[in-house]
């Protein structure tokens, strides 16, 4: 999963809720006519999807092709083609998935500059979408979808679809990008408990390495995951006035409150044994291994806590780690006055006039789809309608309670703000800078230099 963030005010309130235990769903029956049926809870997963009440009017399209493509690869793209699936059993339509890899904005571009566009795309980054927008390779959306979107989602889940004041794009899925996953048996064994703050998350840190285990795993290969990292840290400690100058340039990142942000995250990068592998070995990690030997290897994981979004939680299940037992959840620590809290999303466009891309887009809108999705974990929605009892257990439950209660005060995720040349390429921009900061963390003013001489650039094109 890519990244994107918002701050979300009282979430750490809201998280405080999350019990131990995963929950089984109960399925609802419903009718199958496209008008809808009775609305009830979710499906358990595997269940049929005849049981999936319809909230959505959806057209026949018998017969039509349509391609659409995703960076999700492995549990997410398996959980986006059960969705895909049921759109197709109720349309008609025939489906096909096209894998992007990871960056969507040269993928697509090659396939406009063919001829040949997928008919929706899923984007990564509101400057992507801006991008294509500008560029005029997006078709807005019909009546039906943006009637949907007004039902489902707030006006600034809306506005982040927009340019220049048409709707373009459906935030299908979103994620709470501030936690961070511990494993129960090595925090228990260390005598740790969840740290509140970046003092006490340092502290938590040392005393687990001197436990005998390394407290933190780093998905230092994607880079996406470093620019998170700093994100956070930058948004609790400069504020959310200074971190919304940064993702608009209207500071440098040669501003001392870069600065600052940086040297907190080299205490923790720089830390003697507290990265798994250490530095190098952590910059070959792949974001999918930092969960899974987080809560693998038997006796001895190779490490005890790892950072990232609600999204972890399909890797952490694929290792058979029970969520809320084995696997639990904190805030990511208040390094300034309070804990931030960062979220982001998925967002479907369509690069194809036609009804077939816009009846997806209008069942990406609806809680229906995401309530398919839902159900197999390691997925959040922002649609206001989605019966929490869709997730699978109470600590997903819990995270999507927070976002949705927080209406439109959020934050983005800034890398995915910023113009895709800087904040969304592999061996580039912020990805390569902080990759580089992983390698050497005591080089703060070099690394302030080489983002802010990308970042000027990347905003003046």
């Amino acid at each position: 999963m890519r990244g994107s963030l918002r701050t979300v005010r009282g979430a750490r309130g809201a998280l405080a809720l999350i019990t131990a235990g995963a929950l089984a769903l109960t399925a609802a029956g419903c009718d199958d006519g496209d008008g809808g049926g009775k609305r009830g809870s979710a499906p358990a997963p595997g269940a049929s999807s005849d049981v999936i009440p319809h909230t959505v009017r959806l057209p026949k399209l018998n017969g039509r092709k349509l391609k659409v493509t995703a960076v999700w690869t492995g549990a997410e793209q398996k959980g986006f083609t059960k969705v895909l699936e049921e759109f197709s059993r109720r349309t008609g339509a025939e489906v096909a998935f096209v894998p992007s890899g990871d960056d969507m904005s040269s993928f697509v571009g090659s396939k406009v500059a063919g001829g040949d566009p997928p008919d929706v795309a899923m984007l990564q980054q509101p400057g992507v979408l801006r991008e294509f927008a500008r560029k005029g390779w997006l078709k807005p959306l019909g009546d039906e979808a943006t009637a949907e979107l007004a039902k489902n989602f707030t006006k600034g889940w809306q506005d982040l679809g927009s340019y220049e004041g048409k709707r373009y794009g459906v935030y299908f899925k979103v994620s709470n990008k501030s936690l961070v996953w511990y494993n129960t048996k090595v925090f228990g064994g260390a005598g740790a408990q969840e740290p509140r703050t970046w003092g006490e998350f340092l502290d938590t840190a040392r005393l687990i390495a001197d436990y005998g285990i390394p407290p933190l795993s780093v998905a230092g290969a994607d880079g996406w995951t470093l620019t998170d990292w700093f994100e956070n840290v930058y948004l609790s400690q400069a504020g959310p006035e200074k971190y919304d100058q940064l993702a608009r340039h209207r500071i440098p990142w040669t501003d001392p409150s870069v600065k600052d942000a940086l040297a907190r995250l080299g205490q923790l990068f720089g830390g003697k044994g507290l990265l798994a592998d250490g530095n190098d070995g952590a910059i070959q990690t792949q974001f999918p291994t930092s969960v899974t030997q987080t809560f693998s290897g038997g006796e001895e994981p190779k490490a005890a806590m790892v950072f990232e979004g609600d999204f972890a939680a399909a890797n952490i299940l694929a290792t058979r780690a029970e969520i809320g037992k084995d696997a639990k959840v904190f805030p990511f620590p208040a390094v300034g006055a309070k804990s931030p809290v960062v979220t982001g999303g998925d967002v479907g466009v369509a690069l194809k006039d036609g009804p077939a891309a816009q009846a997806l887009l209008t069942f990406l809108s609806s809680a229906d789809a995401a309530r398919v999705w839902a159900a197999e974990g390691g997925f959040l929605s922002a649609n206001k309608n989605l019966d929490p009892a869709a997730y699978p257990n109470d600590v997903l439950r819990s995270i999507a309670k927070a976002l949705v209660s927080a209406g439109d005060d959020f934050r983005f995720d800034m890398s995915d703000l910023a113009p895709a040349s800087f904040g969304g390429k592999p061996g580039q921009g912020e990805w390569k800078h902080l990759q580089d900061f992983l390698k050497n963390p005591g080089d703060v003013a070099g690394t302030q230099r080489k983002l802010e001489s990308d970042a000027a650039k990347a905003f003046k094109s």
